[in-house]
């Protein structure tokens, strides 16, 4: 009879912890993979996957955030396979190698920073146009 209440105790607890969840979050079972990339990835990076952690954990999206340089982002892409790259210094479309690129100075500056969230969401498959 012990086991039952264990199960059922659980139950309750799932039950609980999900309940606040409301329909405005967005959720993903997969981690998405993020690489920053910027000219020394120090300073402007750092704020830059800080910020856009911040947000994706506040949406209950797995997120993994990567920084690099710029002229590293060929390499990064290989190994990291990201699901999309955020810009502070122009990125070419040949290092990126088909992967999605968002303008990340709105994370710098705070203005269009909503916007530039949102595009991330498209380009990875988790917001409607």
């Amino acid at each position: 009879m012990a086991e039952g209440n264990a199960y059922f105790e659980l139950h309750l607890l799932f039950i609980i912890a999900t309940k606040d969840m409301g329909d405005s979050e967005v959720s993903s079972k997969k981690e998405v993979r993020i690489l920053v990339a910027c000219g020394t990835a120090i300073a402007t990076a750092t704020l830059v996957a800080t910020k856009i952690e911040e947000r994706f954990r506040k949406m209950n999206i797995p997120v993994s955030v990567a920084r690099c340089k710029a002229f590293e982002v060929a390499g990064k892409v290989e190994v990291f396979k990201p699901d999309v790259i955020v810009a502070n210094t122009p990125v070419s479309e040949r290092d990126a190698k088909g992967i999605p690129i968002i303008n990340g100075f709105p994370f710098i500056t705070g203005i269009g920073e909503d916007e530039a969230v949102e595009q991330i969401l498209k380009a990875i498959g988790l917001k409607q146009e």
